[in-house]
């Protein structure tokens, strides 16, 4: 019996042969895909995507990569952009300190989105890099309704079960793949299978052997395969339980 896989966290605007893009995906069991918007153009292609393609679903919101795409009506374009009901959360959001942007705007964005996520009753997908004190502290301070994902998780094991605690579940791709990605291996090991979802971070991130190369949910059963490896399970299983995770979190339809 064939594998059937969601691709919790993509970026198909990325592609220009995007159909291509979700037929390979279809043909390796990839069955679904969330793609994610990180600014409000990119989220308008992503509910385009999502409209056109009976499998394929949207999350939107302001990446803190992207704050200078702040303006006075952001807030109220993403609320209507979420009424599709292709649209299945909010994101993706959060704090990155890497390049030094305005912390304090970034905080703010984050704390509005998050707003909004709970009055339209939807999860968040959160983005944190190099900001896991800040982004925690926020989320104890404003809680959200609707459950989240941490996707692309880098933080600690300590960090992962505060989050889990707070109602958050996790997303990994092809870093665990990688060689010099023991942090993130520990942790998979550390979580309980309810708490997790693949992705890929598409066209980013390819796993091992194609690190390196442009990135698609068609690889998708790679990381399953490292995680049945993580976790000594049965790839199947893998496959059966991070789909249903999905599932329940986006409330994506069967």
């Amino acid at each position: 019996m064939k594998n059937n896989f969601i691709d919790v966290h993509a970026h198909l605007d990325a592609f220009e042969d995007v159909e291509k893009v979700i037929n390979d995906a279809k043909i390796n069991g990839v069955e679904k895909i969330v793609t994610a918007g990180y600014n409000l153009a990119s989220s308008k292609i992503c509910v385009e995507l999502a409209k056109k393609y009976p499998d394929v679903y949207a999350v939107i919101g302001l990446h803190p990569e992207n704050i200078e795409d702040e303006n006075a009506d952001y807030l109220s374009e993403l609320k209507v952009l979420a009424k599709n009901e292709k649209v299945v959360g909010i994101g993706e959001i959060g704090l990155d300190y890497h390049y030094g942007k305005d912390k304090e705007r970034q905080k703010k964005i984050f704390v509005e989105q998050i707003e909004i996520a709970n009055l339209l009753n939807l999860p968040i997908v959160i983005h944190s890099r190099d900001a896991m004190g800040d982004t925690m502290e926020i989320l104890k301070k404003h809680k959200v309704k609707n459950g989240g994902l941490m996707h692309c998780y880098s933080g600690s094991i300590e960090s992962a079960r505060e989050l889990k605690k707070l109602g958050f579940s996790f997303s990994f791709g092809g870093v665990c793949t990688f060689k010099n990605a023991k942090n993130v291996c520990a942790v998979i090991e550390d979580l309980s299978m309810d708490s997790i979802m693949l992705e890929t971070d598409c066209p980013y991130l390819a796993p091992v052997p194609h690190r390196g190369e442009r990135n698609e949910p068609k690889y998708i059963p790679l990381i399953a395969e490292r995680i049945t490896e993580l976790k000594n399970m049965q790839i199947e299983e893998v496959a059966r339980i991070t789909t249903n995770n999905a599932k329940n979190i986006f409330k994506l339809k069967n």
